[in-house]
């Protein structure tokens, strides 16, 4: 091992998520891989530090982020979570102001020494449209043993959450905004009266939330077998994947959504949208519809069928090994390394 390996590297971590909003999979999964960080010998980590540090490492892409960015000292790294699409369907107004927050991104991306694709095609975005070539791709991680639970874990999260043993869950997580399709869900639920249903979340960014009204009154208007939980702490949510039998994800639009990982560190058969944003993650290990009744068939199937349901978790423990976050800290650090 080279003098420059056994090196332990100051890394910055920089995140506007600690100090604004936090109910999105950007401020999860910047916590998952700060996490994972903290428990290697060999790097020293601080979060939204001024000190003097090898790596700036910056997830989010505010003022407050720019200003580290643009700081003297330090290699800076940019974890790029978000492209122009993810703007449409999340924020009010996106669809008008989209072509001045794609040139905020691929001016704050290319002033980066490397930026970190969450997926090959956020990578072949940022590089062949953005016109971005310092970019890598290091997918999304968690530490999957916190989600890994026992019979008597998952007895005692129903019981929690007012469930019987017996009841068939599904659920979904997100904010609750347009491009996440949370009507899939409340459709399925009126079609199917005997089964739970839980959205596992809400809408963080008030009334900048894209068809904030619209949204609310879709929550209002909800069946009564469906919950909308509205945004709970990152530490809660563990329970309602425990309690849960399935897992689905409507989405129209997503990168390398945190849930997904989540859902499957919890040993849960997972049904998503075929979307070509998958192609490098999730497909061939989730269950996909290729239309939004499909979803309803699919849910119906995994509750009847299970041999079917057998089959689905164990190609979802398979996107479990791929995205722990022990491999994705080693990846990262050697990406540091790379820049030393």
């Amino acid at each position: 091992m080279s003098k420059k390996d056994d090196k332990k590297l100051i890394v910055n971590m920089i995140s506007e998520s600690e100090f604004t909003v936090q109910g999105h999979g950007v401020h999860t999964a910047y916590k998952e891989i700060t996490d994972a960080l903290r428990k290697r010998k060999d790097i020293d980590i601080e979060v939204n530090s001024d000190r003097p540090a090898d790596i700036v490492h910056i997830q989010t892409m505010g003022l407050y982020s720019f200003r580290h960015l643009m700081k003297k000292g330090g290699r800076k790294v940019v974890s790029a979570h978000i492209v122009p699409d993810s703007f449409i369907g999340s924020i009010k107004g996106a669809k008008y102001w989209k072509p001045l927050g794609r040139a905020w991104l691929k001016f704050f991306y290319r002033k980066a020494d490397l930026v970190l694709a969450c997926s090959g095609m956020v990578a072949d975005e940022l590089i062949n449209d953005m016109h971005v070539p310092k970019t890598k791709v290091l997918y999304n991680t968690i530490n999957m043993s916190r989600y890994k639970h026992s019979a008597a874990e998952k007895k005692s999260a129903r019981k929690k959450l007012g469930l019987k043993d017996d009841d068939f869950v599904v659920m979904g997580n997100g904010q609750v905004q347009p491009r996440k399709r949370l009507d899939i869900l409340i459709k399925a639920a009126k079609e199917m009266p005997d089964v739970k249903f839980f959205w596992v979340g809400g809408i963080p960014f008030k009334n900048l939330g894209a068809d904030y009204n619209a949204m609310q009154n879709m929550i209002k208007n909800a069946p009564n077998n469906l919950t909308v939980t509205g945004v709970i702490p990152l530490e809660n949510v563990r329970d309602y994947y425990v309690a849960a039998d399935v897992f689905v994800l409507p989405a129209m639009q997503e990168n390398h959504p945190m849930c997904v990982l989540e859902a499957a560190g919890a040993g849960l058969p997972i049904i998503l949208r075929d979307i070509p944003q998958y192609n490098d993650t999730f497909k061939g290990d989730a269950v996909m519809a290729k239309t939004d009744d499909e979803f309803l068939e699919l849910i119906s199937k995994l509750r009847k069928d299970k041999k079917a349901y057998k089959k689905a978790q164990l190609d979802a423990e398979k996107i479990a090994e791929r995205f722990d976050s022990s491999a994705g800290a080693e990846r990262l650090v050697e990406f540091y390394r790379s820049l030393i």
